[in-house]
């Protein structure tokens, strides 16, 4: 055969007739796996969250990944070899639509996640330039300017753009930073300015990775001291801004948190944003993990003062059950995008005319291919609609209330969240008897959490406590985001907590 008899490889000569006979057994698979989580004829947990094992290696032996069919007809077959680990990574990954997944700060999807997921996969388009993706751009910019405006960017031109998760939006947050307050940076880099970014003690890691990444030095972070309620203390704050100045160092950034990762704090935005705009300094929130409570009418009040940013990082992925992952980073003007990521690239950007508006949305990123996130936000925003997104969120707090209240009021549970709860997950410890040192706390906690998982039912989470001089050891860190969640899920997971704990120190 030769190129010019106009031979087609055949590797996929049939693609279309391999899909009408893959997709059925794949989506059935699917359907299982999700069946599996879902609670039994007694209105029960399943023991069915996810696998057991020993160690990494073991589980290298149960996957068996060198089973490897380059090429139809060798080694085995390719669908009996892809069938085969379609099972086996459904048979050993967590099952994250089980109620019980209690974790992490997200939870399974929906179906119209992975409706969306499959377009997106179908379509196999990269959102960097409109040419390739007119339509996906147009929703991106729609959507964005819509969700911009719940957090009260409410001018025409505000808007946002989707990056690899929160850490990646807080990172282009404080480049978007310096390029605009300080626009000789992006040709001369720092020099021998030492810039100053501030911070909670609770905020996210990423603040601190971001300046490392930026070449600022981790250095350049100021932690700010919290108060009673584990927001940031504002007068600490201008307090280490003004001694910083002394210091020689530039003040360019404060980061305030809507959400933080082990509380669930809320900083006091409006009172951050007088000290920003009063030493010029750019006021970013981090809302990746509370900024959707912005669709619920009982409470978006946590979210007083975020119109008074100069950017807000916003995760649908988390709260919302849109797929993983799914970060926004929104502008009170989108044109800040070029402005300061921008570069002469028409080789590329055929549809970025600044004096009308960008079309090309990778050319307002540090980056260039860019997988079409807004889709997933969109398709949830459209099928269920803020009520649905108000409802869910609305359902999660009553939950995690309801969980916390209980074990406020039972002998051996102390909790250390505050009561009505910031956010959605709850900290506390679990002590069988009187005294437990710090490590013997550590220990019962790590030991608790192992057995649930152990015992198929439920995965929760444990932390170190963030402040110090309260640090008791690790404590339980549950996490209350899925819509599925009974009363008596909760009941029995706190029935789990006693039985396994007072077992342990029998």
């Amino acid at each position: 055969m030769t190129l010019e008899q106009g031979i087609a490889c055949d590797l996929e000569s049939n693609r279309v007739q391999e899909l009408e006979d893959l997709l059925p057994k794949v989506q059935s698979k699917i359907i299982e796996f999700v069946k599996s989580a879902e609670l039994d004829e007694n209105n029960e947990l399943k023991p069915t969250i996810g696998p057991t094992f020993n160690s990494p290696e073991d589980l290298k032996e149960l996957l068996k990944l060198d089973r490897f069919d380059y090429y139809k007809g060798q080694r085995g077959g390719s669908q009996t070899g892809l069938m085969e680990m379609v099972d086996s990574l459904l048979q050993n990954s967590v099952n994250t639509w089980h109620p019980g997944f209690l974790d992490k700060l997200y939870a399974s999807t929906n179906p119209i996640g992975i409706i969306s997921d499959l377009l997106l996969s179908t379509l196999n388009t990269n959102s960097h330039v409109f040419t390739v993706s007119p339509a996906l751009t147009l929703i991106e910019k729609f959507v964005s300017h819509e969700y911009a405006k719940k957090f009260g960017f409410t001018d025409k031109e505000s808007g946002g753009l989707t990056f690899n998760g929160g850490s990646w939006s807080n990172v282009t947050s404080l480049h978007i930073a310096r390029s605009i307050l300080f626009p000789q940076t992006k040709l001369l880099g720092n020099g021998d300015r030492k810039f100053a970014i501030y911070t909670s003690l609770h905020s996210h890691y990423s603040i601190e990775k971001s300046c490392i990444l930026l070449g600022m030095g981790s250095e350049s972070v100021f932690k700010i001291n919290i108060n009673s309620r584990s927001e940031m203390d504002v007068d600490h704050l201008e307090k280490t801004i003004a001694k910083s100045i002394e210091d020689g160092f530039t003040p360019l950034y404060v980061n305030a948190t809507a959400g933080t990762t082990v509380f669930g704090s809320f900083d006091p935005f409006e009172d951050i944003a007088k000290v920003a705009k009063k030493y010029n300094i750019w006021f970013h929130v981090d809302a990746s993990w509370g900024g959707n409570v912005i669709f619920s009418n009982i409470h978006k009040h946590k979210l007083k003062g975020s119109n008074l940013a100069d950017s807000i990082t916003s995760n649908p992925h988390k709260m919302l059950g849109v797929p993983t992952t799914c970060s926004f980073l929104l502008l009170p003007n989108k044109s800040i995008f070029q402005k300061s990521n921008s570069l002469a690239a028409p080789y590329l950007f055929h549809n970025n005319n600044s004096e009308t508006e960008n079309f090309d949305l990778a050319d307002g990123t540090m980056g260039c291919g860019r997988r079409a996130d807004s889709l997933k936000f969109y398709l949830s925003w459209l099928y269920y609609g803020e009520s649905g997104f108000a409802k869910r969120i609305d359902h999660a707090f009553e939950i995690a209330n309801y969980f916390a209240t209980k074990i406020s009021k039972l002998p051996n549970f102390e909790l250390i969240s505050d009561l009505p709860l910031p956010c959605l997950q709850v900290c506390f410890y679990f002590k069988p008897i009187e005294n437990l040192s710090k490590a013997e706390n550590t220990d019962l906690t790590r030991r608790i959490a192992k057995k649930l998982y152990q015992n198929g039912k439920f995965l929760i989470d444990y932390s170190p406590n963030p402040n110090q001089l309260k640090d008791k050891g690790e404590f339980f860190r549950v996490v209350f985001n899925t819509p599925s969640l009974t009363s008596g899920i909760v009941d029995d997971l706190i029935n789990e907590i006693i039985v396994i704990g007072k077992d342990l120190y029998k």
